[in-house]
């Protein structure tokens, strides 16, 4: 069976033995791969020494069709991204975004545009900098992700409200914002204007040049809604946001 060449981000990983890793990949067009690496931690081979956590990369896996693993041929790195390793909010946010991808995403299920946003999220992020230099708007990264992540798994929240208004209610189990009258069930959570707007030009691939606090709320909303979908709170959202995301 011929190998299958793709680009991905590590996403996890696991030693499998002294010399061979068991990976995450996250392909632009093939979607989660999950493979055997044997001898990739060798310094020499096919697997650049290794394939590190987070990582960009060209690499080659033979799928087996019903098993869970493919067996991957080749590693060949194209990108890191150095503040991943020294900025800890970075790297939080980081590590949130590949546990996102792994509990979101089925099997060679592609979404190339969801890869691409954590592609430049994740340059965003990591990017190397001077001392001197500031740091790259990381929240607004984090937000742009999200929002693709539940466009693409068909979760996009409802953010359509009366230009008049200025608070409005957000329901988890409607999937967006709603009026007051409506019947639907659970949850209520108050949404302020800025944090609408700041969604709307997100979606509609816009810089928000609104304050810093709009935006970290829309990332809270966002990561609340996440939970909701998935039904847990992953420990990733919590070290992200301090304790569980709320309302906006």
């Amino acid at each position: 069976m011929p190998a299958v060449h793709d680009e991905g981000i590590c996403i996890r990983h696991w030693d499998f033995s002294e010399t061979s890793q068991t990976v995450s990949l996250f392909g632009r067009t093939r979607g989660l791969v999950r493979g055997l690496a044997k001898g990739s931690k060798r310094e020499r081979g096919a697997f650049d020494g290794g394939i590190d956590l987070l990582s960009r990369g060209e690499f080659g896996a033979i799928l087996k069709p019903g098993k869970d693993l493919a067996t991957l041929t080749e590693w060949g790195l194209l990108e890191m991204f150095p503040r991943l390793r020294t900025d800890l909010a970075a790297n939080r946010a980081a590590f949130l975004m590949a546990d996102l991808v792994g509990r979101m995403l089925q099997p060679e299920d592609p979404h190339p545009a969801l890869y691409d946003r954590m592609v430049e999220a994740l340059r965003t992020l990591g990017a190397a900098r001077a001392p001197d230099e500031p740091a790259p708007d990381g929240a607004q990264a984090l937000l742009a992700f999200q929002w693709e992540l539940l466009r693409e798994t068909g979760y996009r929240p409802a953010i359509e409200i009366d230009a008049a208004t200025e608070v409005a209610d957000f329901s988890p189990e409607a999937g967006g914002v709603v009026t007051r009258g409506d019947p639907t069930g659970g949850p209520r959570w108050r949404v302020r204007r800025a944090t609408i707007d700041c969604l709307a030009a997100v979606d509609a691939g816009r810089p928000f040049g609104g304050d810093a606090e709009a935006v970290s709320r829309a990332n809270r909303l966002l990561a609340a809604y996440l939970r909701h979908v998935l039904g847990t709170e992953p420990p990733t959202m919590r070290l992200v946001f301090g304790g569980s995301p709320m309302h906006a």
